[in-house]
Formats: C-alpha cells, sequence, structure tokens
C-alpha cells in the first residue's frame, strides 16, 4: 500500500485572518498603531498622486489610496473602520483643509466616513461568509478577490444619496455629471482595491515570513514564454482593431489576461495586469477630457476585474485541490488505523479464550502451592504473574482495538457522499469504470466520525471497483442514498463477474474495516448477490434530523 503523493505548494492565499473576524475590540491595540501611522502616511501620498487623474468632479479616475484601505482593513480587521476613518479625516483636514469651509463641515465629513464605513462593512459581510464556509465560492483567495471588487461597489451605493441631493459637495450639478461622477468613483476604487491591494499583502506576507510565500517554487519557463506570448498577442490584436477604426477594443486584452488568469493564478495575472496599466494609466494623466479618460479606465477596470477574479478563482480551485489531496491523505491514513484494529480484534479474540483457561489454571495452581517453599511454589508464583500481566496487555489491546467511535459529530449525508465522490471518481477512472452517484437530500444529517465513516463507504466501493474492472465494457458503479423509518441507507450497486463468489457477509478485509466502523456508529452493513447477478452492498445509520 503507497501512500498518496504530497500536493504541490500553493500560492498565498490572502485569507481573512481568523482573528478579526469580529467587530468586537474596536479601539486599536498593539501592531495597529503603527499599521495605522503608516496608512496616514501611505494615504495621503496616495491621494495627492491621484490628483493627475482626477476629473472634472471631486472623486479620481484612479485611486490607488483605496487599495491601501483594503489592505488595512482586510490584515488587521473590520474593526479598525472608526479608526482609519478618524485617519482619513485627518489627513483630508491637513492636505485639504478647504474642503471643510466650501460646504457644512458635518456633511464633509460624512461624506469621507461614507466610504470607509462601506469598506468595512463589506469586509466584515465576506469575513463573516468565509468563515463560516457557507459557500464554495468562498474558498481562499475567493473572498478577497470579492471584497477588491464589492467594496467600491458599496462605497458608490452609498454615495448615491448624497450625490443626488447634496450637489454642492461633489461639484455636480446635474444627473448626467452625477452618473459620470459616480462612474468615476467606482472605477478609480476598482483600480486601486486590485491592482494596489494585493501587492501590498504579499509584502507584508514576505515581510512577516507567511502566507507560504517562502514555499512557492520560482515560476516555470514555458509558463512565463506563455504568459508573453498571449497577453503580447491580445494587446496586438486590439493595436490592430483601433488601427482599423473600430474604436478602443479592450476584449483581446481582457480575454488574454483571463486565459493567464485561469491558467497561472493571480500572481501571473497581476503582472500581465501591471503591463497593461503602465500602458494606459501615463497616457491618461495630465491634460485629457474627462469621457475620453473614463472611457479608458472603465476598460482598464474591466480587464482587471476579469483577470484578478479569473486569478483568484484558479488559486481557489489549486486551494480546494490540496485540501482534497490532504483528505485523501488522511483517509489513507485513517484505512491503515482501521486495519490494524481489524487484525488486532481478530488477534484478541484468538488469544483471549485460551489465556482465560491459562489464567484460571495458573492461579489455581499458585493457590495449592501456597504452602509451599521451593521452586514450584515460587514456579507457580511466578506463571500467575505473568499470566495476570498478559491478560492485562489483552485487555488493552481490547481498547485499542474496540468499536468505539470518537469526535462524532453532525455531518451532511450529502456532504459524506460529495466527499466519497471526489475520491471515488479518480480510482474508478483509473480502472476504466464510472462511478454515478444520485442525488441526495441535503436535510438527512447523521452523528459520525466523518473521515472513518468516508473510509467505510470508499471500501464498499473500492470492492466494487475491484469486482467489475477486469469485465469488458463493465457497467457503472451506482451509489445512491434513501431514508426510511429515521435511517439513512447507502446502496453501492454494482455488476459482478458471474464466477465471482461474494462471501457469507463480504468478509473481506476492506468490508471487515467498513463493517467496523459502520457498527461503532450504531449502523449496520450487509452485502449481498441479487438474483440478475447485481452485487448490492446497503450501509444503514441512524438519521438525528429528517424533515
Amino acid at each position: 500500500m503507497t501512500a498518496p503523493p504530497e500536493p504541490a505548494p500553493t500560492p498565498p492565499l490572502i485569507p481573512y485572518p481568523a482573528s478579526h473576524r469580529s467587530l468586537g475590540h474596536l479601539v486599536p491595540h498593539g501592531a495597529d498603531w503603527g499599521a495605522l501611522a503608516l496608512y496616514a502616511l501611505g494615504f495621503g501620498a496616495a491621494h495627492h498622486f491621484a490628483a493627475s487623474w482626477g476629473g472634472n468632479g471631486f472623486y479620481s479616475l484612479w485611486f490607488p489610496a483605496a487599495g491601501l484601505r483594503l489592505a488595512l482593513m482586510w490584515r488587521r480587521g473590520a474593526r479598525l473602520t472608526p479608526a482609519i476613518a478618524l485617519v482619513e479625516i485627518l489627513v483630508d483636514l491637513v492636505l485639504s483643509p478647504a474642503i471643510f469651509l466650501e460646504a457644512p463641515w458635518p456633511m464633509t465629513l460624512f461624506g469621507i466616513v461614507r466610504p470607509v464605513l462601506a469598506y468595512g462593512v463589506t469586509v466584515a459581510a465576506i469575513g463573516w461568509l468565509a468563515d463560516g464556509r457557507r459557500a464554495e465560492l468562498f474558498t481562499a483567495p475567493m473572498p478577497f478577490g470579492l471584497a477588491a471588487v464589492l467594496a467600491p461597489l458599496a462605497a458608490v451605493l452609498s454615495a448615491v444619496p448624497q450625490a443626488m441631493f447634496n450637489p454642492e459637495l461633489t461639484g455636480v450639478t446635474n444627473g448626467r455629471e452625477v452618473i459620470v461622477s459616480l462612474a468615476a468613483f467606482a472605477v478609480g476604487d476598482l483600480l486601486g482595491t486590485l491592482f494596489v491591494a494585493p501587492p501590498v499583502l504579499w509584502i507584508a506576507d514576505a515581510v512577516k515570513g507567511g502566507g507560504g510565500w517562502r514555499r512557492r517554487p520560482p515560476p516555470r519557463l514555458a509558463a512565463i514564454v506563455e504568459t508573453a506570448a498571449v497577453l503580447l498577442s491580445g494587446i496586438g490584436l486590439a493595436r490592430v482593431l483601433t488601427a482599423a477604426g473600430l474604436g478602443m477594443q479592450p476584449a483581446p486584452v481582457l480575454v488574454a489576461v483571463a486565459w493567464i488568469g485561469l491558467r497561472f493564478g493571480r500572481t501571473a495575472a497581476w503582472f500581465a495586469l501591471l503591463v497593461v496599466i503602465l500602458r494606459v494609466l501615463p497616457d491618461t494623466a495630465g491634460m485629457m477630457d474627462t469621457p475620453e479618460r473614463l472611457q479608458r479606465h472603465l476598460a482598464l477596470a474591466t480587464i482587471v476585474i476579469a483577470g484578478y477574479l479569473a486569478g483568484s478563482f484558479a488559486d481557489a480551485q489549486a486551494t480546494a485541490r490540496a485540501s482534497l489531496e490532504r483528505r485523501d491523505r488522511l483517509l489513507f491514513q485513517a484505512e491503515r488505523l482501521k486495519t490494524l484494529r481489524a487484525m488486532s480484534v481478530a488477534v484478541i479474540h484468538e488469544v483471549s479464550q485460551p489465556l482465560s483457561t491459562l489464567s484460571i489454571e495458573a492461579r489455581h495452581l499458585h493457590r495449592l502451592t501456597a504452602e509451599r517453599d521451593d521452586d514450584v511454589a515460587r514456579g507457580a508464583a511466578l506463571i500467575d504473574r505473568k499470566v495476570e500481566h498478559l491478560a492485562t496487555l489483552i485487555r488493552r489491546l481490547r481498547r485499542f482495538g474496540g468499536h468505539a467511535a470518537d469526535q462524532l459529530q453532525p455531518v451532511a449525508v450529502a456532504a459524506l457522499m460529495d466527499m466519497v465522490a471526489a475520491l471515488a471518481q479518480a480510482e474508478a477512472r483509473a480502472a476504466g469504470v464510472a462511478v454515478t452517484i444520485a442525488p441526495v437530500d441535503p436535510d438527512w444529517i447523521v452523528m459520525a466520525q466523518e473521515i472513518e465513516l468516508t473510509q467505510a463507504v470508499m471500501n464498499l466501493v473500492r470492492n466494487a471497483v475491484q469486482a467489475v474492472r477486469d469485465v469488458q465494457a463493465p457497467e457503472p458503479i451506482h451509489l445512491s442514498v434513501t431514508g426510511t423509518s429515521g435511517l439513512a441507507v447507502i446502496h453501492v450497486r454494482n455488476r459482478a463477474n458471474a464466477d465471482q463468489r461474494i462471501k457469507d457477509g463480504g468478509m473481506g478485509i476492506g468490508t471487515y474495516v467498513a463493517r467496523a466502523i459502520v457498527e461503532a456508529h450504531g449502523g449496520t452493513l450487509t452485502r449481498m448477490r441479487l438474483a440478475d447477478g447485481t452485487v448490492l452492498a446497503t450501509l444503514s445509520l441512524p438519521l438525528i434530523e429528517v424533515r
């Protein structure tokens, strides 16, 4: 039996820190003060730098300060939202004191605080969803990618009432200007969060020595060549379309960057986006009409969103595969342990009966020779002690090899079958056998040790695969679950060779281990051949909730 290979290292995931998934402890402490001081300096510099891309309205079409804000919230937690809002107020007061005189100061303060609150609420909500594992979409690093896209959009939505009813704050006077100004707000923040926040967090991981940064292998030359070729092809095709009089066409570049992200992950996508941004941003700085600048930045934002989310999705898939491989290793270790347990049960059963007889006879011999003081009496006493020691050892082995299941917890039968499907499909495919799994009611719950119970079902599936893999054009193996009389009944059905003999009760070692696990969970396991030649293994477990 060979252990599964170790999975390849995965890139940094930029996870949302578990210690910051609560809004408690709103007062900064410890390293928070240093992070806020650095943020004040960075926010001021980024705000000043963004002025070159400002339009006729209040908002900039390239706002790197938004990326710094998101990075700080993601790293230190949404609990710092009030402190970040205070820092931005102080920085704006130092750099642009005139804005507090041009409009009623309460509205000015609200205009500064509003986007910070929107970012904080978005980060807290995504952290809550990711923490609860409420959707596959929240496999790391997808939560960060979603936060980088949704936080600017939430800030824009929060700005709509103020832009409509307080135009004096934003410098716009009609509906069209409001729309343009809000679009500029969204585009500027999107470019800032998606392009600035990732490297800031990666640098923080590298400095701290975490995030898997040191374990990352260097990129392969073939990957670098493919990335460069795809990106240059997209840029070249876009230029050809523009030269042909079709206007600015971002689609070729978008497809190229998305391809790079899906193939090689976020890091490759970000460096591809770096090339695109360095190509576009300098041309849009300084003297350029706002509509033309907005058009180019809208196209750029679309490319950045598609590329980064594509890379995040690819990395999330790699994370899921690594998790599956880790679970496969745990199952492999559980299988070895269960096999050892099954063997110990057999040994204990064979040894216990003669040992009991020997213990009785040794104790009787010791009593008969207790009054004597010779070698026979001393030998009898020694035998009695050694037999008692051996009996104690057998009792310890019985506890180790017993059928008690540890750490039981509610497990959805549907989730159990999903795990079995992920593990069984690869093994069955290698043997040239198809495995089908019928839909399972998501409300069926059993009390189980998830790894052990998965191992039990996998043993039955492996038996089925071995039974049909030598058959020409084998029929698929069918897995299904039914609920009846408070039981979840898992069926593993296959068509075996006609000359294959099914032992009574299926007492192969795999089935024996599976039966030990199932009985430890209060269930039953049977295996039989039906009249039509179908072999049916049936595993029944008590349900704790049926709807």
